[in-house]
């Protein structure tokens, strides 16, 4: 092969390179801090709006031990959740608006109409394999990192 063919072969391998590199950046992720000084990155699905929080992760079988949706309201207060149509069990992580774990569920029941709640006002709730936070010592008053995640423009 030519000089000048391997030297167009090296820029394209580049060229997806980089481009295989921002798409990797670009994925929403949530990071926890735990006590002990771990951390726990999550890929997320966002839920921004009322169509998706109503829909969050119903119907679905599967979720891998790295996954979770992120549900966003415009505003902190007492957000409520059920696993209707859920047939995982799911830890829910309530997170302030400091970005501060507020309240954990563990384990919530598949298919459960029952109202699941926390007695502090939350922004932000993380739904994640349920056990998880169990198994990664993940607490009230960890801090929560949102990396690729805008905040402006949520959906009431």
């Amino acid at each position: 092969m030519c000089r000048s063919a391997l030297n167009k072969l090296r820029t394209v391998f580049l060229l997806f390179l980089f481009v295989g590199l921002l798409a990797c950046r670009s994925h929403p992720r949530v990071v926890i801090s735990t006590k002990s000084g771990g951390q726990l990155a999550l890929q997320v699905e966002v839920a921004d709006t009322p169509a998706k929080r109503s829909l969050g992760l119903q119907y679905r079988n599967e979720l891998g031990e790295d996954q979770g949706m992120l549900f966003l309201f415009p505003s902190q207060g007492a957000q409520s959740f059920w696993m209707k149509n859920t047939p995982l069990p799911l830890d829910m992580i309530f997170i302030g608006s400091d970005l501060k774990i507020v309240g954990i569920i563990h384990q919530a029941v598949p298919f459960s109409t029952t109202s699941l709640t926390v007695p502090v006002p939350s922004q932000f709730v993380l739904e994640i394999k349920g056990g998880l936070s169990r198994r990664k010592g993940i607490e009230v008053g960890n801090p929560v990192r949102f990396e690729n995640i805008s905040l402006e423009g949520i959906e009431d």
